[in-house]
């Protein structure tokens, strides 16, 4: 290997050595103040108020009690599996489950609350 060979292999060790140690610096504080944002005592307000807002908008529309009740208990859950999937990539932990397995499953709570809702509205 020739000296001009080692030197750029030298500058990409240095190179790739800042970007991991800018990398390190960074992403935890990214990934605080993400998992702040939304399991602070203002974002626990804003989901308790968004929560009421979408039974009092099942009611406004007819939904009966019963069905209103159990779809809101729905889309409520879907708050809570978020916040556990964000637990879950901040401590590395999987569960036995891959993380994107449980971001698939908060979707697809988020799209079966929304066709039980347009179900009900059909229906009266």
């Amino acid at each position: 290997m020739s000296e001009e060979e080692k030197k750029k292999k030298l500058e990409d060790v240095e190179e790739l050595k800042e970007v991991l140690n800018v990398v390190s610096q960074q992403v935890p504080n990214l990934i605080r103040n993400i998992v702040t944002s939304v399991f602070s005592e203002q974002a626990g307000a804003n989901m308790g108020k968004a929560v009421g807002a979408y039974y009092k908008g099942l009611k406004e529309a007819g939904i009966p009690e019963e069905t209103a009740v159990r779809m809101t208990e729905k889309y409520a859950s879907t708050f809570t599996s978020l916040g556990d999937v964000m637990k879950m990539a901040m401590s590395g932990e999987k569960k036995g489950k891959d993380l994107s397995e449980e971001i698939e499953i908060s979707k697809v709570i988020k799209e079966k609350t929304a066709k039980d809702l347009e179900k009900e509205e059909k229906k009266e």
